[in-house]
């Protein structure tokens, strides 16, 4: 990687692109391309090898029993823990947040194993399922502003002393575990529940992706309009009484 190139991976788009969340690769791209860099976007199948060469791999939700399988397939091939080794950053959503912890209930009731990317552990919730619109405030340490996405999970992950939560919902659940916290992270490592997809809705989080990935502390402005209506729209029905 140069100062004008990124290469982005987008990590099983046959199993883990269900719920839009294929929208973050693009404006990834587009928010990249508006600051004249130069990318290259690799979609890596589940019967490919995962390159190790990529600057940012985006990691999508999905059903159970895909989640299963993509797991299965990442831990047998090993290629993204050896990018994140070679400082590669990561951002994954839902089934692949939880894919990156220690472990996670699969479809068939079972304990499976994870990445071990992140300290979180992910269990299967017993009470509703978390639906609906979710707002909340990403950590100070990021500097970013308040985060907006969609939630639609059953499953409740619980961070460990290494995780940061990514965020603190001032409505809906997030990780689902009752203590307000939202996804996590480490240094190069993100984890989120948040669909919508969360970049459009959020994208200031793909800005911060390239940075970490340029290791620069700015980025030239691009024109937010768009994205800020949108943001108003989703936090105003966010807290909107039901």
């Amino acid at each position: 990687m140069s100062q004008n190139s990124l290469r982005v991976v987008w990590v099983y788009p046959d199993l883990l692109s269900t719920y839009g969340d294929q929208g973050n690769v693009l404006v990834l791209e587009r928010r990249a391309r508006q600051r004249r860099l130069d990318v290259q976007r690799v979609d890596v199948r589940s019967d490919q090898p995962i390159p190790t060469s990529g600057d940012i791999y985006l990691i999508g939700g999905g059903e159970d029993r895909p989640q299963r399988l993509a797991a299965e397939r990442l831990r047998r091939d090993g290629g993204l823990n050896r990018a994140v080794a070679n400082g590669a950053i990561v951002f994954s959503v839902c089934a692949g947040y939880q894919i990156l912890g220690h472990e996670f209930v699969n479809d068939l009731g079972q304990r499976e194993q994870g990445l071990g990317l992140l300290d979180v552990i992910s269990t299967r919730g017993e009470g509703d399922r978390c639906v609906g619109d979710v707002l909340g405030d990403i950590d100070e340490r990021l500097g970013l502003p308040p985060l907006t996405g969609f939630e639609n999970h059953q499953g409740v992950t619980h961070l460990g002393p290494t995780a940061r939560p990514f965020a603190r919902v001032r409505f809906g659940q997030g990780n689902g575990t009752g203590d307000g916290t939202e996804g996590a992270y480490n240094d190069t490592v993100f984890g989120t529940y948040m669909h919508g997809p969360v970049m459009a809705r959020n994208p200031h989080i793909a800005d911060l992706l390239i940075k970490l990935a340029l290791d620069v502390n700015a980025l030239p402005p691009v024109d937010d309009r768009w994205y800020e209506a949108l943001r108003n729209e989703r936090i105003a029905a966010a807290t909107q009484p039901s």
